[in-house]
């Protein structure tokens, strides 16, 4: 699913839904990058969300990919971009503003908001968002599938893909 061309994968994992997630990272040493800036504190660092690159094969690639779904931890990204563009990317996605100006935190990250909001965008918005990503991958049904999402024109195209095994 992931692999089928050659590119770059990312996980944009949420720290908050994956336990133990800084720690994980820092045993297995993917590349990866904290999306909030600053020095962060330990418990916020534990929940921040993370942007990891994906190498087929490597220890936290095969662990990632055998936890179990339905946990809502994260999206996955595919794009010829590096993951310096993408951490450049995903930082600009995370405010947004309420109908009276107020800034909030935009968790885009998390597959059951990914879903919600990229059915109600508008051609402009798709692209905002997807800008350098090729095609996004987030869990539906629980974790028994995948919704993959790309740009065909300005508008949005969604593929099921059944795992293995359901």
């Amino acid at each position: 699913m992931l692999y089928g061309r050659p590119a770059n994968v990312f996980a944009v994992l949420d720290g908050a839904s994956v336990k133990g997630l800084p720690m994980i990272l820092f045993e297995k040493r993917p590349p990866h990058y904290c999306l909030f800036t600053g020095e962060l504190k330990p418990d916020m660092a534990e929940v921040a969300p993370y942007l990891v690159g994906l190498v087929r094969g490597a220890p936290f690639t095969d662990w990632l990919l055998s936890e179990k779904s339905g946990r809502h931890q994260g999206i996955f990204a595919v794009t010829l971009q590096s993951i310096t563009e993408m951490r450049r990317h995903f930082r600009s996605l995370f405010t947004v503003y309420k109908e009276d100006g107020d800034p909030m935190l935009f968790r885009f990250y998390d597959p059951r908001v990914t879903h919600s909001y990229l059915t109600t965008c508008n051609p402009g918005e798709l692209k905002s968002f997807f800008g350098p990503v090729d095609t996004l991958y987030a869990e539906i049904d629980g974790g028994s599938a995948f919704a993959a999402y790309s740009l065909d024109g300005n508008a949005l195209k969604r593929t099921e893909i059944k795992l293995e095994g359901d």
